[in-house]
């Protein structure tokens, strides 16, 4: 159903042009003059929109493989998702190309389904974009210590030759259709190694497929089960198949995914909360960590939070949030008032009327929630017998 993707891949071209067009103030050329790969290299470098107003943020940066018509739809998404609170601002740093088979692939060819001799100048390149265009951009940009490194086909092998390779280098990795028959399946082979030999490794992989020739999605499904099978713990996997979209469509198709799994959203979930108040504390560190800043809970979703778990009557963990929410706000009514209803949903009825008495304190008049701070005193009054 390929129709489908499409329709979705145009939406966002819509949307995303008209942000990418009313912003070109924000997107730059640099030239690099590479010692490392004896050349002078360009790169696309697309700044987030509040870049120029908001001074003193820091923001995570993307590295993106061949080059600035990579950028439209990528950062049309991001834009997307920052404005539903479901991924930070991000600076976008395409690579443009001038020998791409040599760059982008870590070994030389011998396989008639590619350009046999051609290739191998992987980790030279990957030298340049460590030793020289990292540096340059953290001089010259306003950026914190999360990267992602992105590319497709050849691209996104080198993604994953990166990935087991220099495991210190990026803390996201989106391999877009990855070539990995390439060479002889050399980085399959090394990957299926890496993932199979270390216990941990705090990192994130997005891979997809599309609609490949048979021989190529042998190799490409032995490594996505071998990784799957073998994920080490803090490893977060993302595998998406595409069966009815073309190799050259598949980083469209797949961006969305890609990008929506990587980054946390500002909103915890309620399937993220599987240990109380602790992963809560967990899950904030790691919103903190991407966005390069301080991040606390808002009041409601703290209480929307302890809510779910009072519904399905898990008391104990539902009231040490709503305490929890409290101590992040203690001058709020509504935190308040929801730890009153934890309390007389478990039948603590003199707990839960105290802390409506300091929420009806607290709440000024004409408060969207002092009718309901009151009826909770009034029934808690009765069931109390007071």
């Amino acid at each position: 159903m390929l129709h489908r993707y499409m329709l979705g891949i145009l939406l966002t071209l819509l949307f995303g042009f008209g942000s990418a067009f009313a912003h070109e103030q924000h997107q730059q050329s640099k030239t690099i003059n590479s010692k490392l790969l004896n050349e002078q290299r360009t790169v696309t470098i697309q700044l987030p929109n509040s870049y120029f107003n908001n001074t003193a943020q820091k923001y995570p940066v993307i590295y993106r493989l061949d080059g600035k018509e990579s950028i439209a739809i990528e950062s049309a998404m991001l834009n997307k998702l920052h404005q539903s609170g479901s991924a930070p601002e991000v600076i976008i740093v395409a690579i443009e190309n001038t020998d791409r088979t040599r760059d982008l692939t870590p070994t030389v060819n011998y396989d008639p389904r590619g350009p046999v001799g051609a290739g191998g100048g992987g980790d030279k390149f990957l030298d340049f974009i460590e030793k020289e265009l990292i540096p340059y951009v953290n001089q010259s940009y306003r950026v914190h210590d999360f990267k992602v490194f992105s590319g497709a086909s050849i691209g996104g092998l080198l993604v994953l030759h990166s990935f087991h390779s220099r495991p210190h280098l990026f803390q996201g990795h989106i391999a877009y259709s990855p070539a990995v028959w390439w060479a002889d399946e050399t980085t399959k082979k090394k990957v299926k190694q890496f993932v199979s030999s270390v216990s941990s490794y705090k990192n994130y992989l997005y891979m997809n497929i599309g609609s490949e020739h048979l021989s190529m999605r042998r190799v490409y499904d032995d490594l996505s089960t071998h990784v799957q099978k073998n994920k080490p713990s803090d490893l977060q996997l993302v595998l998406n198949t595409f069966n009815d979209v073309p190799h050259a469509m598949t980083s469209a198709a797949g961006v969305f995914n890609a990008y929506h799994t990587l980054f946390l959203p500002l909103v915890m979930p309620n399937e993220a909360l599987e240990n109380g108040v602790s992963s809560i504390k967990e899950y904030y560190q790691n919103v903190a960590f991407q966005r390069g800043e301080q991040i606390q809970p808002q009041e409601w979703v703290l209480r929307e939070l302890a809510y779910g778990l009072v519904d399905k009557q898990a008391f104990k963990t539902a009231i040490e949030i709503f305490k929890y929410n409290i101590a992040l706000y203690p001058k709020n009514a509504e935190a308040y008032n929801g730890l009153a209803y934890g309390y007389e949903q478990a039948k603590q009825f003199s707990n839960a009327l105290e802390q409506v008495n300091i929420a009806l304190q607290l709440a000024n008049e004409g408060d969207s929630g002092l009718d309901v701070y009151k009826n909770r005193q009034a029934r808690l009054k009765s069931l109390l017998q007071l």
